[in-house]
């Protein structure tokens, strides 16, 4: 045990500790990239289905937010099973199962065929988000945790980043098929080897010391400890309190205005700069990855400076909050595009928007902050559920609302949720505390 005064504890604890938490973060970097490349490869293959298919804009958007109908809906239930099955077995049986479906989707074709494929993806998807949040709430102080959540977080701009030139230039060279049977067999690999080395923080290789760094930090190690008392089931009460509290509904609506404009650049935005820009699949590809470069930018930044005033003594609601409401302020450059005919601004103006996407992009750390400390999953589960709302209302809305010839009416629907966004941060939200059941 180590042997430390009450003054300086956590210098001296962290001076001795191990930094098995650090293997954690990149685990969970790698299995972000693998979800968001398996929710945005089929905008990037969108166009040639379109064109192979004869779909029309209402097809197209039917087809781009059948993930998010599934996905949505199972958030619940998704959050119910974080709560009970330990993520060293959930998160593999999730990965598997959806890079299976995906990979299918390059061999089944019809439109169809792809719906379905598609809603199966969102079945096995669903609990990933409110896993990562639970993997971060046991492994880290809360000092630490909007960095590791940005890092992570990082990890679907990375990825699609770095992916979306590969695929384009996979689709142009093979075909769109191959986009969903590689990326899929990634995502299949990649559970066997979440398996093989995820464990809980006191059956891992971190030493007393970290536990207890990570412990007196607020992380809640013994979450889904096999030696506590078996958990009860969810109650209306429970269920009350999720839904009851005016806090957790700032975080809920605030989180379905952030996402709406991540949908966008994981639906709509590939067939803007193809069909409206008319650009080729390759060099679309290159300029579509600029905005998510930005927005990795944003959100890594993001979370060191939300820890680095947490540290500094600011409070915990400026800390975390202040770069959420920015970075939603910086999303409206969105509208820009509306006013300019360069293509190079228009990149311009959406790599703005998405940098301040990234900025605001960590939001789970308010969950961490907030969440019945019982009810961490559940709560996980409503926020990402009613976040995860905008998958369904952004691909189907926007392919709505745009015609033929503009899409000046998209960009105006994303402005306008974004300014709901930000009030509910303001006015809903107020201080952050932890809410009890």
């Amino acid at each position: 045990m180590v042997q430390t005064q009450k003054i300086g504890k956590s210098t001296t604890v962290a001076a001795q500790a191990s930094k098995a938490r650090v293997l954690i973060a990149v685990m969970l970097f790698v299995t972000v990239v693998i979800n968001y490349m398996d929710r945005a490869n089929l905008s990037i293959a969108m166009p040639a289905i379109a064109d192979e298919m004869d779909l029309t804009k209402a097809q197209q958007g039917l087809l781009l937010s059948a993930f998010g109908w599934t996905y949505a809906a199972l958030q619940i239930p998704g959050g119910w099973l974080v709560d009970r099955i330990p993520p060293r077995l959930l998160y593999p049986g999730c990965l598997i199962l959806w890079s299976v479906a995906t990979a299918f989707m390059g061999v089944i074709g019809g439109f169809v065929a792809l719906i379905a494929l598609r809603l199966l993806v969102g079945v096995f998807e669903a609990p990933a988000y409110p896993i990562n949040n639970r993997v971060a709430t046991a492994w880290y102080p809360e000092r630490e945790r909007a960095t590791v959540i940005g890092f992570y977080t990082s990890g679907q701009f990375i990825g699609l980043a770095l992916l979306t030139p590969f695929l384009s230039w996979l689709q142009s060279v093979l075909s769109w098929h191959w986009v969903f049977i590689v990326t899929g067999t990634i995502g299949a690999v990649w559970g066997a080897v979440w398996y093989a080395f995820y464990r809980e923080p006191r059956d891992s290789r971190a030493n007393d010391a970290e536990i207890d760094l990570i412990r007196d930090g607020g992380g809640l190690v013994d979450l889904l400890d096999e030696q506590q008392p078996e958990r009860p089931a969810v109650t209306r009460n429970d269920v009350a309190t999720v839904l009851g509290r005016r806090k957790l509904w700032g975080i809920y609506l605030g989180q379905f205005c952030l996402t709406s404009t991540l949908w966008f650049f994981l639906t709509w935005f590939p067939t803007y700069l193809v069909e409206y820009r008319e650009m080729d699949y390759i060099k679309s590809g290159f300029l579509a990855s600029l905005p998510f470069v930005a927005a990795l930018v944003g959100v890594l930044f993001s979370g060191v400076f939300s820890d680095f005033l947490l540290r500094k003594g600011v409070s915990l609601g400026v800390a975390r909050k202040g770069p959420i409401i920015v970075g939603l302020l910086l999303t409206v450059a969105m509208i820009g595009a509306n006013f300019t005919d360069s293509t190079a601004m228009v990149i311009v103006f959406l790599s703005i928007a998405f940098f301040g996407n990234g900025l605001a992009s960590i939001t789970w750390s308010l969950v961490s902050a907030l969440a019945p400390e019982r009810l961490v999953g559940l709560t996980g589960g409503m926020f990402n559920f009613i976040g995860n709302l905008s998958s369904i209302a952004t691909p189907i809305v926007i392919g709505l609302l745009v015609t033929d010839d503009s899409f000046a009416p998209g960009f105006v629907y994303m402005t306008v949720v974004t300014a709901v966004g930000i009030a509910s941060y303001v006015f809903l939200v107020g201080r952050v505390e932890r809410v009890r059941s």
